[in-house]
């Protein structure tokens, strides 16, 4: 079964090369790389998984993202994904060992309750069954590109926290938005 290690002992290059084959080469543009552009990866939150034979079959990535209100108030939360497993491994459970390895890593460096809400793209089928994502209350939020709306999904541990309509993107240091300014 899987060997899930820190993403960061991954050369950056094997993880490039990962994504393309899961999602293609054009996965660049996708509207999920417009939400966190301009940000790293969490390395703390971010893990790969080996097969039996040490090579990677799997990465995950958790971001850092806001829903930024109509008032112009960013809300900080985290995006999950991409959730990328080699084509040929799928069905596997590498996947659902990602997801899985995160979110726990998510609720040990949170206060008890305090986990920032996650966010990501995906079936309301999969992630809300396994993972308790939903897209009950991300109906009136917007993302910088086209997407599903049913597919924009949210977990939270308090709802009542979650800002009821914003558009999502980067979460950006002050530096890091100047940057993207210029």
């Amino acid at each position: 079964m899987a060997s899930l290690i820190p993403l960061s002992n991954v050369d950056a290059d094997l993880i490039e090369q990962l994504l393309d084959r899961a999602f293609g080469p054009d996965r660049h543009a996708r509207t999920a790389y417009r939400i966190r552009e301009g940000t790293d990866w969490l390395e703390a939150l971010s893990f790969a998984a080996l097969d039996d034979e040490d090579m990677l079959v799997g990465t995950i990535q958790i971001w850092p993202v806001a829903l930024t209100d109509p008032t112009g108030r960013p809300h900080p939360m985290l995006m999950v994904g991409p959730v990328a497993v080699l084509p040929e491994h799928q069905g596997e459970g590498y996947g659902k060992a990602l997801m899985l390895a995160s979110l726990e890593a998510i609720a040990q460096t949170s206060p008890a309750g305090g986990a920032l809400p996650q966010v990501l793209i995906g079936d309301e089928d999969y992630y809300g069954r396994f993972f308790g994502f939903s897209a009950q209350h991300t109906g009136k939020w917007y993302c910088p590109g086209p997407f599903e709306r049913g597919r924009l999904l949210a977990r939270c541990d308090n709802p009542a926290v979650l800002p009821e309509e914003g558009m999502l993107g980067p979460w950006l240091t002050e530096a890091a938005a100047r940057d993207l300014a210029d």
